[in-house]
Protein backbone atom coordinates (compact mmCIF):
# COMPACT_ATOMS: atom_id res chain seq x y z
CA UNK A 1 0.00 0.00 0.00
CA UNK A 2 1.78 3.07 -1.20
CA UNK A 3 -0.74 5.62 0.55
CA UNK A 4 1.45 8.93 0.34
CA UNK A 5 2.48 8.50 -3.61
CA UNK A 6 0.42 8.09 -7.30
CA UNK A 7 3.53 7.33 -8.85
CA UNK A 8 3.00 3.48 -8.51
CA UNK A 9 0.35 1.62 -10.80
CA UNK A 10 0.77 -1.88 -8.42
CA UNK A 11 0.49 -2.25 -4.85
CA UNK A 12 3.23 -3.59 -3.20
CA UNK A 13 3.87 -7.18 -2.72
CA UNK A 14 3.05 -8.37 0.98
CA UNK A 15 6.05 -10.24 0.55
CA UNK A 16 8.43 -6.95 -0.03
CA UNK A 17 5.71 -4.91 3.10
CA UNK A 18 6.79 -7.68 5.67
CA UNK A 19 10.54 -7.39 4.05
CA UNK A 20 10.66 -3.33 4.57
CA UNK A 21 8.55 -2.72 8.03
CA UNK A 22 10.13 -1.20 10.54
CA UNK A 23 6.64 -0.52 12.91
CA UNK A 24 7.74 -3.47 14.94
CA UNK A 25 10.79 -1.80 16.50
CA UNK A 26 10.63 1.37 15.72
CA UNK A 27 7.28 1.97 17.16
CA UNK A 28 8.80 2.76 20.49
CA UNK A 29 9.79 6.12 18.99
CA UNK A 30 5.93 7.14 19.03
CA UNK A 31 6.03 9.61 21.79
CA UNK A 32 9.76 11.49 20.24
CA UNK A 33 7.69 11.22 16.80
CA UNK A 34 4.63 12.93 17.89
CA UNK A 35 6.93 15.59 19.82
CA UNK A 36 8.79 16.56 16.73
CA UNK A 37 5.32 16.77 14.60
CA UNK A 38 3.83 19.20 17.04
CA UNK A 39 6.78 21.20 16.95
CA UNK A 40 6.53 20.99 13.16
CA UNK A 41 3.04 21.91 13.24
CA UNK A 42 3.46 24.77 15.70
CA UNK A 43 6.32 26.36 13.68
CA UNK A 44 4.02 26.04 10.59
CA UNK A 45 1.65 27.62 11.74
CA UNK A 46 3.81 30.60 12.67
CA UNK A 47 5.20 31.12 9.50
CA UNK A 48 1.78 31.36 8.43
CA UNK A 49 1.29 27.61 6.17
CA UNK A 50 -1.22 26.22 8.88
CA UNK A 51 -4.07 28.57 10.57
CA UNK A 52 -3.51 28.38 14.81
CA UNK A 53 -6.71 26.06 14.32
CA UNK A 54 -5.43 23.75 12.20
CA UNK A 55 -2.29 23.76 14.68
CA UNK A 56 -4.77 22.94 17.84
CA UNK A 57 -6.53 20.10 15.90
CA UNK A 58 -3.35 18.64 14.80
CA UNK A 59 -1.80 18.79 18.08
CA UNK A 60 -4.62 17.57 20.06
CA UNK A 61 -5.07 14.52 17.77
CA UNK A 62 -0.86 13.73 17.91
CA UNK A 63 -2.03 13.59 21.89
CA UNK A 64 -4.66 10.93 20.73
CA UNK A 65 -3.02 8.98 18.97
CA UNK A 66 0.11 9.00 21.08
CA UNK A 67 -2.25 7.90 24.00
CA UNK A 68 -4.21 4.96 21.51
CA UNK A 69 -0.38 3.96 21.01
CA UNK A 70 0.71 4.01 24.17
CA UNK A 71 -2.54 1.36 25.49
CA UNK A 72 -2.19 -0.68 22.43
CA UNK A 73 -5.48 0.44 20.53
CA UNK A 74 -3.72 1.50 17.32
CA UNK A 75 -3.43 -1.08 15.01
CA UNK A 76 0.25 -1.52 13.37
CA UNK A 77 0.30 -3.06 10.18
CA UNK A 78 3.37 -3.79 7.89
CA UNK A 79 1.34 -2.07 5.43
CA UNK A 80 2.27 1.54 6.73
CA UNK A 81 6.11 0.37 7.22
CA UNK A 82 6.58 2.35 10.48
CA UNK A 83 6.12 4.52 13.19
CA UNK A 84 5.58 7.89 11.23
CA UNK A 85 3.32 6.31 8.48
CA UNK A 86 1.05 4.73 11.32
CA UNK A 87 1.08 8.35 13.70
CA UNK A 88 0.06 10.39 9.89
CA UNK A 89 -2.28 7.99 8.60
CA UNK A 90 -4.58 7.83 11.87
CA UNK A 91 -4.01 12.09 11.75
CA UNK A 92 -5.58 11.63 8.40
CA UNK A 93 -7.99 9.41 9.13
CA UNK A 94 -9.33 11.79 11.67
CA UNK A 95 -8.68 15.11 10.36
CA UNK A 96 -8.80 14.56 6.53
CA UNK A 97 -6.98 17.56 4.93
CA UNK A 98 -5.96 19.04 8.04
CA UNK A 99 -4.13 16.35 8.68
CA UNK A 100 -2.46 15.91 5.45
CA UNK A 101 -0.86 19.06 5.59
CA UNK A 102 1.20 17.83 8.58
CA UNK A 103 4.04 16.90 6.20
CA UNK A 104 4.38 20.51 4.94
CA UNK A 105 8.56 21.25 4.38
CA UNK A 106 9.32 18.30 5.99
CA UNK A 107 10.81 14.39 4.98
CA UNK A 108 10.74 11.01 6.76
CA UNK A 109 14.33 11.80 6.34
CA UNK A 110 14.41 14.29 8.95
CA UNK A 111 11.15 13.10 10.56
CA UNK A 112 13.63 10.26 10.98
CA UNK A 113 16.56 11.86 12.06
CA UNK A 114 14.99 14.12 14.57
CA UNK A 115 13.45 11.34 16.64
CA UNK A 116 16.58 9.03 16.54
CA UNK A 117 18.32 12.34 18.00
CA UNK A 118 15.72 13.16 20.79
CA UNK A 119 15.48 9.26 21.54
CA UNK A 120 19.23 9.25 22.21
CA UNK A 121 19.31 12.44 23.87
CA UNK A 122 17.00 10.63 26.28
CA UNK A 123 18.85 7.68 26.42
CA UNK A 124 22.23 9.36 26.76
CA UNK A 125 20.35 11.01 29.78
CA UNK A 126 19.49 8.12 31.38
CA UNK A 127 22.60 6.07 31.46
CA UNK A 128 24.28 9.02 32.48
CA UNK A 129 21.71 9.08 35.61
CA UNK A 130 22.44 4.87 35.85
CA UNK A 131 26.00 5.30 36.10
CA UNK A 132 25.63 8.14 38.87
CA UNK A 133 24.05 5.61 40.81
CA UNK A 134 26.58 3.26 40.69
CA UNK A 135 29.01 5.94 41.78
CA UNK A 136 26.76 6.58 44.54
CA UNK A 137 27.07 3.18 45.69
CA UNK A 138 30.66 2.63 45.34
CA UNK A 139 31.47 5.59 47.55
CA UNK A 140 29.08 3.90 50.21
CA UNK A 141 31.19 1.21 49.81
CA UNK A 142 34.44 3.14 50.53
CA UNK A 143 32.63 4.43 53.64
CA UNK A 144 31.24 1.34 54.87
CA UNK A 145 34.64 -0.24 53.99
CA UNK A 146 37.19 2.06 55.37
CA UNK A 147 39.22 -0.25 57.45
CA UNK A 148 39.52 -2.78 54.69
CA UNK A 149 43.02 -3.71 53.29
CA UNK A 150 42.57 -5.39 49.49
CA UNK A 151 45.88 -7.02 48.09
CA UNK A 152 45.68 -5.41 44.51
CA UNK A 153 47.15 -7.96 41.71
CA UNK A 154 49.53 -7.01 38.64
CA UNK A 155 48.85 -10.29 35.91
CA UNK A 156 46.40 -11.83 38.78
CA UNK A 157 49.52 -11.76 40.57
CA UNK A 158 49.34 -10.55 44.21
CA UNK A 159 51.57 -6.91 43.92
CA UNK A 160 50.71 -3.96 46.58
CA UNK A 161 48.22 -3.65 49.28
CA UNK A 162 45.69 -0.84 49.19
CA UNK A 163 42.34 0.25 51.11
CA UNK A 164 39.35 -1.62 49.73
CA UNK A 165 38.05 1.86 49.15
CA UNK A 166 40.89 2.76 46.41
CA UNK A 167 39.35 -0.17 44.68
CA UNK A 168 35.77 1.31 45.08
CA UNK A 169 37.13 4.20 43.88
CA UNK A 170 38.82 3.18 40.69
CA UNK A 171 35.22 2.17 38.82
CA UNK A 172 34.22 5.93 39.89
CA UNK A 173 36.80 6.64 37.67
CA UNK A 174 35.98 4.39 34.59
CA UNK A 175 32.28 5.45 35.71
CA UNK A 176 33.15 8.99 35.17
CA UNK A 177 34.97 9.06 31.78
CA UNK A 178 31.99 7.03 30.60
CA UNK A 179 29.76 10.26 31.71
CA UNK A 180 32.78 12.63 30.56
CA UNK A 181 31.99 10.59 27.12
CA UNK A 182 28.18 10.90 27.24
CA UNK A 183 28.47 14.40 27.61
CA UNK A 184 30.45 14.93 24.99
CA UNK A 185 28.75 12.90 22.22
CA UNK A 186 25.20 14.92 23.91
CA UNK A 187 27.18 17.77 22.38
CA UNK A 188 26.91 16.37 19.09
CA UNK A 189 23.34 14.51 19.12
CA UNK A 190 21.41 18.04 20.01
CA UNK A 191 21.81 19.76 16.57
CA UNK A 192 18.30 20.00 14.93
CA UNK A 193 17.90 17.79 11.68
CA UNK A 194 14.48 19.19 11.70
CA UNK A 195 13.49 20.93 8.44
CA UNK A 196 16.11 19.50 6.55
CA UNK A 197 13.50 18.04 4.29
CA UNK A 198 14.78 15.31 2.05
CA UNK A 199 18.42 16.32 1.15
CA UNK A 200 18.14 19.85 -0.11
CA UNK A 201 15.94 22.17 1.86
CA UNK A 202 12.84 23.47 1.06
CA UNK A 203 11.61 26.28 -1.05
CA UNK A 204 8.58 27.06 2.12
CA UNK A 205 9.14 29.64 4.60
CA UNK A 206 9.65 27.49 7.42
CA UNK A 207 11.74 28.25 10.91
CA UNK A 208 14.04 25.92 11.82
CA UNK A 209 15.36 28.02 14.63
CA UNK A 210 12.08 28.06 16.28
CA UNK A 211 11.82 24.18 16.34
CA UNK A 212 15.15 24.28 17.50
CA UNK A 213 13.81 25.69 20.42
CA UNK A 214 10.51 24.07 20.76
CA UNK A 215 12.44 20.87 20.80
CA UNK A 216 15.24 21.96 23.32
CA UNK A 217 18.15 21.42 20.39
CA UNK A 218 21.14 23.55 20.59
CA UNK A 219 21.61 24.88 16.92
CA UNK A 220 19.99 23.84 13.75
CA UNK A 221 21.94 21.31 11.67
CA UNK A 222 23.83 23.81 9.30
CA UNK A 223 23.69 21.26 5.70
CA UNK A 224 20.51 19.37 4.85
CA UNK A 225 22.58 17.30 2.51
CA UNK A 226 24.71 15.99 5.62
CA UNK A 227 21.43 15.61 8.21
CA UNK A 228 20.02 12.66 6.34
CA UNK A 229 22.98 10.25 6.10
CA UNK A 230 24.56 10.92 9.51
CA UNK A 231 25.05 8.91 11.67
CA UNK A 232 27.93 9.92 13.19
CA UNK A 233 26.02 10.67 16.69
CA UNK A 234 25.28 6.95 17.01
CA UNK A 235 28.11 5.17 16.44
CA UNK A 236 29.30 7.60 19.33
CA UNK A 237 27.33 6.99 21.32
CA UNK A 238 26.97 3.17 21.25
CA UNK A 239 30.82 3.45 21.20
CA UNK A 240 30.57 5.31 24.64
CA UNK A 241 28.26 2.36 25.33
CA UNK A 242 30.65 -0.88 24.74
CA UNK A 243 33.70 1.40 26.39
CA UNK A 244 30.86 0.89 29.96
CA UNK A 245 30.19 -2.54 28.78
CA UNK A 246 33.82 -3.28 28.83
CA UNK A 247 34.35 -1.40 32.60
CA UNK A 248 31.29 -3.85 33.64
CA UNK A 249 32.73 -6.80 32.35
CA UNK A 250 35.96 -6.26 34.28
CA UNK A 251 34.24 -5.88 37.08
CA UNK A 252 32.02 -8.61 36.85
CA UNK A 253 34.98 -11.06 36.10
CA UNK A 254 36.83 -9.96 39.49
CA UNK A 255 33.52 -10.64 40.89
CA UNK A 256 33.30 -13.85 39.47
CA UNK A 257 37.06 -14.34 40.48
CA UNK A 258 36.25 -13.02 44.25
CA UNK A 259 33.06 -14.95 44.76
CA UNK A 260 34.71 -18.56 43.99
CA UNK A 261 35.74 -20.66 46.63
CA UNK A 262 39.57 -20.33 45.78
CA UNK A 263 39.52 -16.36 46.63
CA UNK A 264 36.66 -16.63 48.97
CA UNK A 265 36.98 -12.71 49.22
CA UNK A 266 33.24 -11.98 48.71
CA UNK A 267 29.65 -13.51 49.49
CA UNK A 268 26.92 -12.20 46.69
CA UNK A 269 23.55 -11.54 47.90
CA UNK A 270 21.18 -14.49 47.09
CA UNK A 271 18.98 -12.50 45.08
CA UNK A 272 21.42 -11.59 42.42
CA UNK A 273 22.76 -15.66 42.22
CA UNK A 274 21.31 -18.94 41.00
CA UNK A 275 21.34 -22.54 41.84
CA UNK A 276 22.18 -25.41 40.02
CA UNK A 277 19.84 -28.15 38.26
CA UNK A 278 22.03 -31.14 39.68
CA UNK A 279 24.42 -29.92 42.31
CA UNK A 280 22.44 -28.84 45.48
CA UNK A 281 25.66 -26.69 47.23
CA UNK A 282 26.08 -24.54 44.39
CA UNK A 283 25.77 -20.48 43.95
CA UNK A 284 26.16 -19.37 40.72
CA UNK A 285 27.52 -15.73 40.20
CA UNK A 286 24.84 -15.66 37.09
CA UNK A 287 23.92 -12.29 37.33
CA UNK A 288 27.37 -11.63 36.80
CA UNK A 289 28.29 -13.87 33.98
CA UNK A 290 25.70 -12.71 32.27
CA UNK A 291 26.50 -8.47 32.42
CA UNK A 292 30.24 -10.30 31.16
CA UNK A 293 28.32 -12.19 28.86
CA UNK A 294 25.86 -9.20 27.24
CA UNK A 295 29.00 -6.97 26.93
CA UNK A 296 29.91 -9.12 23.49
CA UNK A 297 26.16 -7.58 22.43
CA UNK A 298 27.09 -3.75 22.91
CA UNK A 299 29.91 -4.41 21.53
CA UNK A 300 29.48 -6.19 18.26
CA UNK A 301 26.75 -3.05 17.66
CA UNK A 302 29.89 -0.58 17.08
CA UNK A 303 31.01 -3.08 14.35
CA UNK A 304 26.69 -3.57 13.01
CA UNK A 305 26.94 0.63 12.55
CA UNK A 306 30.06 0.87 11.25
CA UNK A 307 29.69 -1.51 8.41
CA UNK A 308 25.95 -0.25 7.92
CA UNK A 309 27.40 2.99 7.13
CA UNK A 310 31.07 2.45 5.35
CA UNK A 311 29.57 2.14 2.00
CA UNK A 312 27.08 4.23 1.62
CA UNK A 313 26.78 7.37 -0.97
CA UNK A 314 25.50 10.58 0.52
CA UNK A 315 21.93 11.37 1.89
CA UNK A 316 19.66 9.03 3.00
CA UNK A 317 19.92 5.18 1.77
CA UNK A 318 17.29 2.90 2.79
CA UNK A 319 20.18 0.78 4.69
CA UNK A 320 20.08 3.39 7.77
CA UNK A 321 16.66 1.67 8.38
CA UNK A 322 18.50 -0.69 10.16
CA UNK A 323 20.54 1.69 12.43
CA UNK A 324 17.85 1.12 15.61
CA UNK A 325 18.61 -2.27 16.08
CA UNK A 326 22.05 -1.88 16.67
CA UNK A 327 21.37 1.45 18.87
CA UNK A 328 18.17 0.08 20.61
CA UNK A 329 19.74 -3.16 21.94
CA UNK A 330 23.00 -1.54 22.71
CA UNK A 331 21.19 0.72 24.95
CA UNK A 332 18.76 -1.63 25.92
CA UNK A 333 21.63 -3.98 27.21
CA UNK A 334 23.67 -1.36 29.16
CA UNK A 335 20.55 0.10 30.86
CA UNK A 336 19.18 -3.50 32.05
CA UNK A 337 22.98 -4.43 33.30
CA UNK A 338 23.38 -1.08 35.12
CA UNK A 339 19.87 -1.27 36.82
CA UNK A 340 21.29 -3.79 38.88
CA UNK A 341 25.09 -2.86 39.37
CA UNK A 342 24.24 -0.49 42.62
CA UNK A 343 22.28 -3.32 44.52
CA UNK A 344 24.60 -5.84 43.84
CA UNK A 345 27.39 -3.60 45.08
CA UNK A 346 25.46 -2.29 47.89
CA UNK A 347 24.71 -6.26 48.76
CA UNK A 348 27.63 -7.98 48.79
CA UNK A 349 29.84 -8.66 51.67
CA UNK A 350 33.47 -8.46 51.88
CA UNK A 351 34.97 -12.12 53.20
CA UNK A 352 37.36 -9.70 55.39
CA UNK A 353 38.85 -12.14 58.06
CA UNK A 354 39.09 -14.31 54.92
CA UNK A 355 41.32 -11.48 52.67
CA UNK A 356 43.23 -10.57 56.24
CA UNK A 357 44.09 -14.53 56.90
CA UNK A 358 46.03 -14.50 53.70
CA UNK A 359 47.20 -10.57 53.39
CA UNK A 360 50.38 -11.56 54.32
CA UNK A 361 50.79 -14.06 51.68
CA UNK A 362 52.84 -12.86 48.23
CA UNK A 363 54.87 -10.35 50.18
CA UNK A 364 52.83 -7.40 49.22
CA UNK A 365 55.29 -5.28 51.58
CA UNK A 366 57.95 -6.00 49.06
CA UNK A 367 57.75 -2.56 47.12
CA UNK A 368 57.31 -0.82 50.08
CA UNK A 369 60.75 -2.21 51.52
CA UNK A 370 62.79 -1.21 48.41
CA UNK A 371 60.99 2.24 48.96
CA UNK A 372 62.74 2.18 52.44
CA UNK A 373 65.90 1.24 51.02
CA UNK A 374 65.59 4.49 48.54
CA UNK A 375 64.71 7.17 51.18
CA UNK A 376 68.05 5.67 52.89
CA UNK A 377 70.57 6.35 49.72
CA UNK A 378 70.21 3.29 48.19
CA UNK A 379 69.89 2.98 43.99
CA UNK A 380 66.28 2.15 42.68
CA UNK A 381 67.91 -0.91 40.85
CA UNK A 382 70.22 -2.06 43.35
CA UNK A 383 67.54 -1.60 46.30
CA UNK A 384 65.08 -4.12 43.64
CA UNK A 385 67.59 -6.41 43.51
CA UNK A 386 68.43 -6.35 47.50
CA UNK A 387 64.64 -6.92 47.78
CA UNK A 388 64.44 -9.84 45.09
CA UNK A 389 67.62 -11.49 46.97
CA UNK A 390 65.15 -11.78 50.28
CA UNK A 391 61.87 -12.57 48.80
CA UNK A 392 63.92 -15.35 47.04
CA UNK A 393 65.30 -16.71 50.41
CA UNK A 394 62.00 -16.30 51.97
CA UNK A 395 59.95 -18.22 49.81
CA UNK A 396 63.11 -20.74 50.47
CA UNK A 397 62.31 -20.93 54.07
CA UNK A 398 58.42 -20.76 53.83
CA UNK A 399 58.50 -17.09 55.47
CA UNK A 400 57.63 -13.49 55.71
CA UNK A 401 59.38 -10.65 55.28
CA UNK A 402 59.01 -9.42 58.41
CA UNK A 403 60.16 -12.63 59.81
CA UNK A 404 63.80 -11.93 58.98
CA UNK A 405 65.95 -10.41 61.21
CA UNK A 406 67.30 -7.49 61.93
CA UNK A 407 71.18 -8.88 61.25
CA UNK A 408 69.67 -10.71 58.22
CA UNK A 409 68.45 -7.01 56.51
CA UNK A 410 71.64 -5.53 57.45
CA UNK A 411 73.64 -8.59 55.78
CA UNK A 412 71.38 -7.59 52.88
CA UNK A 413 72.39 -3.90 53.40
CA UNK A 414 74.29 -2.25 55.44
CA UNK A 415 71.57 0.97 55.15
CA UNK A 416 68.69 -1.27 57.17
CA UNK A 417 67.64 -0.48 60.82
CA UNK A 418 65.21 -1.40 63.32
CA UNK A 419 63.07 0.67 61.93
CA UNK A 420 62.53 -1.35 58.60
CA UNK A 421 60.05 -2.92 60.32
CA UNK A 422 58.15 -0.05 60.67
CA UNK A 423 57.49 -0.69 56.82
CA UNK A 424 56.91 -4.59 56.77
CA UNK A 425 53.28 -5.73 56.82
CA UNK A 426 50.47 -5.24 54.59
CA UNK A 427 49.45 -2.76 57.22
CA UNK A 428 52.46 -0.54 57.51
CA UNK A 429 52.82 -1.25 53.87
CA UNK A 430 49.27 0.56 53.06
CA UNK A 431 50.65 3.53 56.00
CA UNK A 432 53.84 4.07 53.90
CA UNK A 433 51.59 5.14 50.39
CA UNK A 434 50.92 8.67 50.81
CA UNK A 435 51.20 9.96 47.11
CA UNK A 436 48.72 11.82 45.31
CA UNK A 437 45.76 9.18 43.97
CA UNK A 438 47.07 6.63 46.07
CA UNK A 439 45.97 3.48 47.84
CA UNK A 440 46.78 4.87 51.39
CA UNK A 441 44.55 5.47 53.78
CA UNK A 442 44.81 9.34 53.78
CA UNK A 443 45.04 9.46 49.85
CA UNK A 444 41.84 7.45 49.91
CA UNK A 445 40.07 9.41 52.56
CA UNK A 446 40.40 12.67 50.79
CA UNK A 447 39.46 11.18 47.53
CA UNK A 448 36.22 9.78 48.91
CA UNK A 449 35.83 13.16 50.07
CA UNK A 450 36.11 14.40 46.56
CA UNK A 451 33.84 12.06 45.31
CA UNK A 452 30.94 12.72 47.65
CA UNK A 453 31.17 16.68 47.27
CA UNK A 454 30.76 16.18 43.39
CA UNK A 455 28.58 13.53 42.76
CA UNK A 456 25.99 15.52 45.75
CA UNK A 457 26.14 18.01 42.70
CA UNK A 458 26.21 16.15 39.34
Amino acid sequence: MKLWSGRFAQETDPRVESFTESISFDVRLARHDVRGSQAHATMLAKVGLLTEQERDQIVNELNAILARIENGDLELSPSLEDVHMHIESALIEKLGDVGRKLHTGRSRNDQVATDMKLFTREAIEHIDRLLQDAQCALVDRTERDVDVILPGYTHLQRAMPVMAGHYWLAYCEKFQRDRDRLSDCLRRVNVSPLGCAALAGTSLPIDRDYTTELLGFSEPAANSLDVSSDRDYQIEFVSALALIATHLSGWAEEWILWFSTEFGFLKLPDAYTTGSSIMPQKRNPDVLELIRGKSARVMASVSQLLLLVKNLPMAYNRDLQEDKLALFDAYDTIAACLELVPDIISGAELQVDRIRERLDEGFLDATALMEYLIKRGVPMRSGHGIVGRLVAECEQRGCRLSDLTLAEFQAASDRVDETVFDVLGPDNAVAALQSYGSGGRAAVAEQTQRWKQQLSES
